[in-house]
């Protein structure tokens, strides 16, 4: 089966063709990244107004890339939550559009779950369900266990900042580049991650041993940076991109490892934005007892082949969307509140 997928949750616009769930037989992702950048973060009305502008000639160049035609398209799938709701709203309606004009059968697809997918059209050894998923990003930081495509149980989320977002408005108020994941990695290669001594929180109220929190970490490094301060004399901004993705990471792992610990599962599957983070990948490697699969670089951000792959499952299924499907730019459970 011969999927076209589409993605515009945020700030990329994605067209892909995906054969039979795996083969990825084009893959076009249009950044915003130079739109975005004079404002250290994503605008949503510039975000829309670019899907619109662009979104037929991305799809239109995945069919070229693919060497296939319209004709040849069985499927259409099409990322409808969580994200931007102006954005979502761009990449639905075509794809809705463009599955009922052809008389083709179409699903809606939640990003989150396909990006937990992705690795596995990469994986030459494929993993196994059930494993923990650790789904990483600008908007979301989860911690689930997989026990198929569409079957995720939400063990630990954020309870206030995802990851990604913090490191984001660190970057930003340190104008250290856009986007901040990618700056802070880059730079913290030749920073000093003792420089500072940033505290993990405790989250001691209430049940949160797999949850996250990044407020307290982003206004230390923002506000209140001397304070933690280890390393004397003067620092550098890569000391503090060091330090501060060191505690960052180290947050993330103390949940993760906790919940392996309590599952017994010890294969990771992680997906997002973030689990392009040297630092995250070089760390889950140390943990020799786990077995940690990552996407490629390529389909860590937001992309159209991982909503193509995930949405040929639905599809062989039996699973159809209606077209009356609205999009949402949340979903229940992907947050949590404390205590």
């Amino acid at each position: 089966m011969i999927v076209l997928g589409i993605e515009t949750s945020c700030d990329e616009t994605s067209a892909a063709v995906v054969k039979d769930g795996e083969e990825i037989l084009s893959n076009v992702v249009a950044t915003q990244i130079p739109f975005h950048a004079p404002w250290s973060g994503v605008v949503p009305e510039i975000a829309s107004r670019k899907h619109i502008e662009w979104i037929y000639e991305v799809t239109k160049q995945a069919l070229d890339n693919s060497g296939l035609d319209v004709k040849d398209i069985d499927a259409v799938a099409a990322t409808s939550r969580p994200g931007l709701l102006g954005s979502l709203l761009v990449g639905l309606t075509f794809a809705k559009t463009f599955a009922w004009s052809r008389n083709l059968p179409f699903t809606a697809v939640d990003h989150m779950l396909a990006h937990l997918y992705a690795p596995r059209m990469a994986a030459d050894d494929k993993p196994e369900y059930p494993f923990l998923g650790l789904l990483v990003s600008g908007g979301h930081t989860i911690i689930c266990r997989a026990g198929g495509f569409d079957d995720i149980t939400v063990l630990g989320t954020t309870i206030d900042d995802a990851v990604g977002e913090a490191f984001d408005k660190v970057a930003k108020h340190y104008n250290f580049g856009y986007p901040g994941g990618a700056v802070i990695d880059r730079m913290a290669n030749d920073g000093d991650s003792e420089a500072f001594r940033f505290t993990i929180p405790s989250l001691h109220k209430g049940d949160h041993r797999y949850d996250v929190s990044y407020s307290g970490l982003k206004n230390a490094v923002i506000n209140q940076l001397e304070m933690f301060k280890v390393k004397k004399g003067a620092h550098t901004n890569e000391d503090i991109a060091a330090s501060f993705q060191k505690t960052a990471v180290e947050i993330l792992l103390r949940a993760l490892l906790n919940a392996a610990k309590d599952t017994g599962l010890s294969t990771i599957v992680a997906g997002g934005g973030v689990a392009a983070n040297s630092y995250l990948r070089s760390r889950l490697a140390e943990h020799t007892h786990l077995r940690c699969i990552f996407p490629p670089l390529d389909l860590c951000a937001d992309n159209a082949a991982m909503i193509a792959g995930i949405g040929y499952h639905y599809l062989i299924r039996g699973d159809r969307s209606s077209f009356d499907t609205v999009p949402s730019a949340r979903v229940n459970g992907f947050k949590k509140k404390y205590p």
